[in-house]
C-alpha cells in the first residue's frame, strides 16, 4: 500500500472534474442488473445474464469498429524485462525500458470526484490511469506497412488503426491474434505477436523481445506481390544523449539466416564522455526479418513509397540524437491466387543499467548474463525459434482449451502479464525482486504479494527462490520475524509473516521432491513460532498490534488476521509433520484448534466475523470492530489454495461471506463512495464491485474514534481483495456469486473503457491482482503436492464434462473428466515436461461407489486400485512418471 506521506497528499488535493468523455464510457457499459445498490435486500439480478456468465462462448475480440483498441496494452516484453505493450492495432507503445523506476505506466495527476462533486488530484497510485486510462504513449517509432501489387496496381498500408477498415484484437494472453481486413486489399492479414511465455521456464519467457508473425493470405484470383516492411527508432539514450557528445549508430549486423539492424550509441570522436555506458538507459535495439534475403536499411526517411519497400540503404548511418534514426527490413514474397505465407519479425532491447537503491545487489538485468546485447538476444531467439514459438502457442492453446468459460480463463489468467512490467525485475544474481505496482512501494511486499497466486503455479522455481533467498535469507531475523520489504523497511507485517508460510507450503508443494522444505525447514519453523509468539493471552487468536496490508498497526484481535495466521500455523503443521518433528506439529495443532474455537466463538457476531478491541486501548485507533470486511476469512481461502481443507466452520464462513455479498458487494458503486469519501477511484459510478469495508450496524464512528488516512482504504475497491474472495466464494460452492464479482472485473477493465490488462490498485499493473489465478485454482478443485506425487481435481463448474489446464513441478498439461450415472472416465495429458503421479482424487457424482476401475497409460494397462472416502482417489502400485504426449485415461463404473 502506498506511504502515509503520499496518501496524505491525495486525501487533501482538490481540483477539476472528471471529462464527459469518461463519463460516457461509464454508462455505455453499465451493469445488465434490475436494481442498484441497497444494502439490506439481496441483488436482484438478471438471471439470463447469470446464466450467460457460465456459457463457454468464444474469445475476447475488440474491435476498432466499436472503438475498442485505443488503451489495449499488452505486455509482450519476457518477465522481468520492462514494460512494452502490444497496442490494439499491433504496434508497440509505452516503453518503459530504461530504468527509470518511475511510478505508474504514465506518471501524472488527473482530477476526479464521484458524481464531479468534490474533485480532487489523483496520481498514479491513487488510480489515475483507471480515471484517466493511457493511450499513445511513443517515445519511440515502431510499425510494420504492407506494399502490395497485383493486377498492375500498387497499395500502401501501415498495419495501423487508421489504415484499415477493420481491426480485431483476441485477447489471449500471452499470445495475441490481430486480423487486419479490409474490402480494398487482396489479402487478409492476422498477426499472432508475443514475447516467448513457456510455463515453468522462467529463463526463455524473461527474453527482452516481441515477435511478430504475421500471417497473408491470398484470398484473390490473381498473382499478389507482398513486401512486409517493419521499423524501429534507435533511441538508445533517450533521455541521457547530447547531440555535442554522443551519436547514434545504425548497423547491418552479419547473419546467415536473417536479415537484422542494430542500434546503439557511442562517444563523437572529438568528445571526451566516459560516463556514457553507466546512464540508466544505455543500451541497444535491434529489428530482424527471419529471412536472409530481407531488404535492410539503417536510416528509413518518410514518407513512405515503394523505393522504402524494395532499396536497400547504406549498411551504417550515424546520426545526431535530435535525427529520428529507423532501421528497417522488408520481406518480399510472391503469392499466387489462394496461397498463404507466414512472415516473421523479432524486435529486441537491452538496457541493463538498472538500480534499486538500497536493493543489496540491486544493479543491473538478469538477461545480461546470457546477452551482451540486443543483437544476441534476435540470434537466441532465431537459433530457437520453432521450439520458442511452438511451446508458446502449446501454452495458450493448452490453457484456452477448456470447459469453463472462455471470459473466465482470460480474467484469471492475464494478470500474470504483471511479471513483464516495471513491476517486476530480476537482477544479475538471479534475484526476484518487485514492487507493489509500477514503480510504487518495494521490496517484495509479503503483505501483498501473499494475494498473488499466479506466479506461484506458473514460475514456481522463481517463487522458491524468492521465499529461500529473500524471506528466509536477508530479510528474516533471529526471533524469525520477516522484513516485510526485506531489507528496506525493518519491520515484519504479520499478515505478511502467515502468509509467507503458507506460501513456504506452496512451493513445497510445487517441487518435484522435499529438497526446499528440508533444506529450509529450521527457518520455516522459526517464522511458523514468530506467528504463535504474537498471541500475548495464549487464545490461540493473535492479538500483538502489527503492521498489515491497509498500513496501520491494529489493536486487539482481529478476524481476518485471526484467520490467516491460522491458517498459517496450520500450513506449519502440515510442513512439521513431513519433517517428523512430532512435537512441533503437535504446538501448531493446539494453537489451531484453540484459535479456531475462540474466533469462532468470540469472533463470530451470528452474521459476519468482526474485530475485537484490546480491553486497554478500547477503539481509539483505527480497526474494522464491527463492520464487514473484506478479508474477513481470508485464512481460509488461502488453506483452500494448498490443499489444507477447512481451519474454520463452514456454516459460520458461508455466513461470512454471504454477509460480504450482502454488505460489500454493489452493482453501481456510485451511490456508496459519494456518501463515503476518501477512497481512490479503482471503481467509478456506473461500475459495480466489492467494498472493502461496509458499515451494516450503522455505527457513528464505526473505524475508531481517531480519523486517520489510511480510512480511506475502507471505501474503495481493489481487485485482488475481490479476487480472493471470488476465489473462497468459488470453493464453498458460491459460485454464482463467484462468477458475477470476477465478470465484474472483468466489465470495469473493458476496452472500451480501460486497458484490460492493466488492473490498478497502488498504482498500474498492481502484484494483489494475481489472486485471480486463484479462483481459477478453485474453479477446478485442484489440489496438487509433488513430493506425494499426489494430484486432485474436483471442478465445480461444469463437472459432468469438465476439461482444463493444470501445471506441476515440472510439467503441465490439461485435464478432463466426464460424469454419466454411474460412470466416470477421466484423461490426464501432459503437453509440456513430465509428470510424476502415485495418487490421483477424484471427485465421483453423490452415491457413485464404483466396482471397477480401469486405468492405462499410452494404450498400456496399469495396476492401481480405488480409496473410497470424503476424498475418493485413485492408487497407483508403481509411481507413474507421464512424459510430454503420454496420457493417462482412468474409467470408473
Amino acid at each position: 500500500m502506498a506511504s502515509s506521506i503520499n496518501r496524505r497528499k491525495f486525501l487533501k488535493n482538490t481540483g477539476l472534474l472528471a471529462t464527459s468523455v469518461f463519463a460516457a464510457r461509464i454508462s455505455a457499459h453499465a451493469f445488465p442488473y434490475l436494481n442498484r445498490w441497497d444494502p439490506e435486500l439481496p441483488k436482484k439480478l438478471n438471471p439470463a445474464w447469470i446464466k450467460s456468465l457460465y456459457e463457454r462462448s468464444t474469445v475476447t475480440t475488440y474491435l476498432k469498429s466499436k472503438n475498442e483498441l485505443q488503451y489495449i496494452g499488452m505486455p509482450v516484453g519476457g518477465i522481468n524485462c520492462g514494460t512494452v505493450y502490444l497496442g490494439g492495432d499491433g504496434r508497440l507503445w509505452l516503453w518503459d525500458i530504461f530504468n527509470r523506476n518511475q511510478e505508474g505506466v504514465e506518471p501524472k495527476e488527473v482530477m476526479w470526484g464521484p458524481y464531479n462533486k468534490n474533485p480532487r488530484g489523483i496520481i498514479s497510485r491513487d488510480g489515475a490511469c483507471y480515471v484517466e486510462p493511457s493511450k499513445n504513449i511513443r517515445p519511440l517509432q515502431q510499425d510494420f506497412a504492407v506494399l502490395l501489387e497485383w493486377d498492375g496496381k500498387q497499395l500502401i498500408k501501415k498495419l495501423e488503426e487508421g489504415d484499415w477498415s477493420e481491426i480485431a484484437f483476441e485477447a489471449t494472453y500471452p499470445m495475441a491474434t490481430i486480423r487486419y481486413t479490409d474490402p480494398a486489399v487482396p489479402i487478409t492479414i492476422s498477426l499472432e505477436s508475443y514475447s516467448p511465455f513457456i510455463a515453468l521456464d522462467e529463463h526463455n519467457s524473461g527474453l527482452p523481445a516481441t515477435i511478430f508473425s504475421f500471417h497473408v493470405d491470398n484470398t484473390s484470383s490473381s498473382e499478389v506481390r507482398v513486401t512486409l516492411l517493419g521499423w524501429l527508432e534507435n533511441k538508445a539514450c533517450i533521455y541521457t544523449a547530447d547531440p555535442s557528445l554522443h551519436e547514434r549508430i545504425n548497423t547491418v549486423l552479419p547473419a546467415k539466416e536473417i536479415s537484422m539492424i542494430q542500434g546503439s550509441i557511442a562517444v563523437l570522436k572529438h568528445a571526451m564522455d566516459d560516463t556514457l555506458n553507466q546512464k540508466h538507459d544505455f543500451g541497444t535495439f535491434a529489428i530482424s526479418a527471419y529471412n536472409n534475403k530481407a531488404i535492410t536499411n539503417t536510416n528509413l526517411l518518410f514518407p513512405l513509397n515503394a523505393n522504402s519497400f524494395t532499396n536497400p540503404g547504406d549498411p551504417v548511418t550515424k546520426v545526431f540524437p535530435d535525427v529520428p534514426m529507423l532501421a528497417s527490413v522488408a520481406d518480399q514474397r510472391k503469392l499466387a491466387a489462394g496461397a498463404k505465407e507466414n512472415f516473421h519479425f523479432a524486435l529486441s532491447w537491452h538496457f541493463a543499467n538498472l538500480e534499486l537503491k538500497g536493493v543489496q545487489e540491486g544493479k543491473g538485468r538478469y538477461y545480461q548474463n546470457q546477452f551482451k546485447d540486443a543483437s544476441e538476444v534476435i540470434t537466441y531467439i532465431h537459433s530457437n525459434f520453432d521450439k520458442l514459438s511452438a511451446q508458446t502457442k502449446l501454452w495458450k492453446e493448452t490453457w484456452y482449451d477448456s470447459t469453463l468459460p472462455w471470459w473466465f480463463m482470460e480474467r484469471t489468467f492475464q494478470n500474470i502479464s504483471t511479471l513483464a512490467t516495471t513491476t517486476c525485475h530480476r537482477l544479475p544474481n538471479g534475484r526476484f525482486w518487485a514492487w507493489e505496482g509500477v514503480g510504487s512501494c518495494p521490496g517484495n511486499c509479503t503483505h501483498v504479494w501473499q494475494y498473488a497466486q499466479a506466479s506461484g503455479r506458473i514460475f514456481p522455481a522463481l517463487e522458491r527462490d524468492t521465499r529461500e533467498r529473500v524471506d528466509l535469507g536477508l530479510a528474516q531475523q533471529p526471533d524469525g520475524g520477516i522484513w516485510f520489504r526485506a531489507e528496506l523497511q525493518k519491520r515484519p507485517a504479520i499478515d505478511g509473516q502467515a502468509g509467507t508460510v503458507l506460501r513456504f507450503y506452496r512451493e513445497h508443494q510445487m517441487s518435484k521432491d522435499s529438497q526446499f522444505l528440508q533444506r529450509n525447514w529450521p527457518n520455516i519453523k522459526l517464522a511458523t513460532q514468530f506467528i504463535i509468539a504474537q498471541d500475548k493471552n495464549g487464545d490461540g487468536m493473535e492479538d500483538t498490534p502489527m503492521e498489515n496490508t491497509l498500513d496501520a498497526m491494529w489493536a486487539g484481535e482481529i478476524a481476518w488476521i485471526v484467520g490467516l495466521c491460522i491458517a498459517g500455523v496450520r500450513a506449519g503443521q502440515a510442513m512439521a509433520e513431513e519433517m517428523n518433528d512430532a512435537a512441533f506439529a503437535a504446538t501448531c495443532k493446539t494453537y489451531v484448534e484453540k484459535g479456531r474455537r475462540n474466533m469462532e466463538e468470540k469472533l463470530f457476531n451470528g452474521e459476519y466475523f468482526i474485530h475485537r478491541p484490546d480491553p486497554v486501548v478500547g477503539r481509539k485507533k483505527l480497526g474494522s470492530y464491527n463492520t464487514s470486511h473484506i478479508d474477513q476469512v481470508f485464512g481460509q481461502s488461502w488453506a483452500f489454495q494448498v490443499g489444507l481443507g477447512r481451519v474454520l466452520d463452514r456454516q459460520k464462513t458461508l455466513s461470512a461471506l454471504k454477509s460480504l455479498w450482502k454488505y460489500n458487494f454493489t452493482t453501481d458503486v456510485g451511490p456508496y463512495i459519494d456518501e463515503h469519501r476518501g477512497g481512490r477511484p479503482y471503481a467509478v459510478p456506473g461500475e459495480g464491485g466489492m467494498i472493502m469495508n461496509t458499515n451494516p450496524k450503522n455505527e457513528p464512528k464505526p473505524y475508531g474514534e481517531e480519523v486517520t488516512w489510511q480510512e480511506g482504504y475502507f471505501n474503495e475497491c481493489m481487485t485482488g481483495f475481490e479476487h480472493q474472495v471470488a476465489a473462497h466464494m468459488m470453493a464453498e460452492g458460491m459460485i454464482d456469486e463467484s462468477l458475477i464479482m470476477t465478470r465484474t472485473i472483468h466489465d470495469r477493465y473493458h476496452a472500451a473503457k480501460r486497458n484490460p490488462f492493466n488492473e490498478i490498485e497502488c498504482s498500474d499493473h498492481y502484484a494483489r491482482a494475481m489472486a485471480s489465478y486463484g479462483t481459477f485454482i478453485t474453479a477446478c478443485g485442484f489440489e496438487y503436492h509433488g513430493p506425494k506425487q499426489y494430484l486432485r481435481f474436483a471442478p465445480k463448474l461444469s463437472p459432468d464434462d469438465f476439461k482444463a489446464p493444470f501445471t506441476a513441478a515440472d510439467g503441465w498439461g490439461s485435464y478432463s473428466q466426464k460424469r454419466d450415472g454411474q460412470s466416470f472416465t477421466a484423461q490426464l495429458g501432459v503437453k509440456y515436461g513430465q509428470l510424476r503421479l502415485k495418487e490421483l482424487g477424484v471427485d465421483l457424482q453423490s452415491g457413485h461407489k464404483p466396482g471397477k476401475l480401469t486405468a492405462s497409460l499410452n494404450g498400456q494397462k496399469l495396476d492401481c486400485h480405488f480409496i473410497h472416502g470424503d476424498s475418493p482417489k485413485i492408487v497407483f502400485v508403481d509411481s507413474l512418471n507421464i512424459k510430454a504426449g503420454q496420457s493417462l485415461i482412468l474409467h470408473l463404473s
